[in-house]
């Protein structure tokens, strides 16, 4: 005979370590300070000292979180600390050992009894212990929480908001160049990012990049310079884009001024000219010092001449003005050829802009006719002569949301017609209801739109109308029928998709 029973004691021991999901935790006891009435010891966890979340018995009868008890077993059994500190060790039974301790359901049913109180100030929330631990528990909006880049105490509510405008550590993309950094080098990246937007000063251009704005100022029509003829006296100051227009008006100026520094250099060097004369005759040489009569001759001629230096560069100004007066001369040819380039260009312009101007207007000529033929299309699609009409509304769920939102109250139905020549009507939908039936009903109504014939009709409106909810499963129809009361119609004038309505109200006065 074989014995099962030491068999069927392992495969026990075995299996019990595996918690079901139910008494899986990864939290462990909940804070005393919840509990809105002082705390029994036997609601107390042996290891976390706090109130027992999802108790366990261990074989010595000490109650543990299951959190804290699988954190105490998960290097194998060990000794009950609890158990030596109230003397009550027993070898056999203190041994804490996840393969024969249990769910201690009937304290977690007393514990889930037991009244609580959100901790969090400001927050009035109370209720049981299960409530709070299933519904409040990590969800309260006064909850404090530590943010980890900044470690500041901020409410969970406000953590992304936190997160994504006051953090002070909060990481940033420049939306410029892309480059991440620090929220407190914002200012310091913005001097220095070359991706920055600037605005010119002179001709108000915004969001030029700090890389380009160099380039930019350079060639800015509206930014001032100095006048290139500045070195011989030109005191003007102009824009940017004018100065061919400066140098063509200021020729003359600019020719008057060149003449002055010509004639002060011709006579600053036949100044110097006549200082040397005048020092070669005067001055006392001694033999010793005389130069030869040939040299001395020479040396006379040159002063007279005012020296080959001066003389050179009276050659090199007289020079510069030639070039200068031709250059005016190709400018001028240069201006004028640009003028009449400009002026063709001009006309060319306008009338493409007026062909422009022609094809907009085609084309919203043909974008109206496009939408009658298209709404034309559509009636004639779902249009029905004989005075039935079945409508079918396609994604209801959605529709309903919107009416009950606010964002499409009322919905209509494409138009119908009585007889070919008869009268033109439609239905109004209101999938959360209207007036008194305002989100509890679904209202329905009949309208009577202005058709192409209804001088031949006869007036007031006096048919009789069947409105009928269809059951798709055949079950049962909810039906409605009437007549208009002619003494309560009112008719409304309110333009709709270029129809005029007149609405015909049941039992009511309809209001616009």
């Amino acid at each position: 005979m074989i014995s099962t029973a030491g068999t069927v004691g392992k495969w026990k021991a075995m299996a019990r370590p595996s918690l079901p999901s139910s008494l899986d935790s990864t939290l462990p006891g909940i804070s005393r300070e919840v509990l809105s009435v002082s705390m029994e010891p036997k609601y107390q966890c042996q290891q976390c000292k706090e109130i027992l979340r999802k108790p366990f018995q261990a074989q010595c009868g000490h109650r543990f979180c299951v959190f804290c008890f699988k954190q105490l077993t998960s290097s194998g059994p060990i000794p009950c600390k609890t158990c030596r500190a109230e003397g009550i060790f027993e070898e056999a039974t203190s041994m804490l050992n996840i393969a024969v301790a249990f769910p201690d359901n009937a304290a977690r049913r007393e514990i889930d009894s037991l009244p609580a109180k959100c901790q969090n100030d400001g927050c009035s929330w109370s209720g049981t212990l299960k409530e709070y631990e299933g519904q409040h528990e990590g969800r309260c909006d006064f909850e404090r929480v530590k943010c980890e880049a900044c470690q500041a105490l901020i409410l969970v509510r406000e953590k992304d908001h936190h997160n994504e405008r006051e953090c002070e550590a909060r990481t940033l993309n420049c939306k410029y160049c892309k480059v991440t950094f620090n929220f407190k080098e914002i200012k310091a990246h913005d001097e220095i990012c070359q991706k920055y937007p600037m605005q010119c000063k002179d001709c108000g251009k915004k969001k030029i990049p700090r890389e380009k704005f160099q380039e930019h100022i350079k060639s800015c029509a509206k930014s001032k310079l100095a006048c290139q003829f500045s070195e011989i006296g030109c005191r003007a100051v102009v824009d940017n884009g004018k100065q061919q227009e400066h140098e063509q008006t200021s020729m003359t100026e600019h020719l008057r001024l060149m003449l002055a520094v010509l004639s002060s250099e011709r006579l600053r060097a036949e100044g110097a000219g006549e200082l040397q004369e005048d020092s070669g005759l005067g001055l006392y040489r001694g033999p010793e010092d005389a130069s030869p009569a040939g040299a001395h001759a020479a040396g006379h001629n040159a002063g007279r001449g005012g020296g080959p230096g001066v003389q050179q560069k009276v050659t090199a100004l007289e020079n510069i003005v030639c070039v200068l007066n031709r250059e005016v001369e190709r400018s001028a040819l240069t201006l004028e050829a640009l003028s009449r380039q400009h002026r063709l260009d001009q006309e060319k312009i306008d009338n493409l802009s007026n062909k422009v101007r022609q094809l907009e207007r085609t084309l919203t000529m043909r974008d109206l006719q496009l939408a009658e033929s298209e709404q034309s299309l559509r009636e004639l699609q779902f249009c029905t002569y004989d005075g039935v009409f079945i409508w079918k509304i396609a994604d209801f769920s959605r529709r309903r949301q919107d009416a009950v939102g606010g964002r499409a109250p009322a919905m209509f139905s494409p138009a119908f017609y009585s007889s070919k020549y008869g009268y033109k009507m439609c239905l109004r939908l209101y999938l959360n209801g209207d007036g008194t039936g305002r989100g509890t009903h679904l209202s329905l109504f009949f309208v009577v739109m202005r058709g192409k014939y209804d001088a031949l009709l006869k007036w007031p409106f006096s048919q009789k109308v069947t409105l009928m909810l269809l059951d798709q499963n055949n079950r049962e129809h909810i039906i409605d029928a009437f007549r208009p009361d002619v003494s309560l119609v009112i008719l409304c004038i309110y333009c709709t998709c270029r129809n005029c309505f007149h609405a015909v109200k049941y039992g009511m006065s309809s209001g616009c």
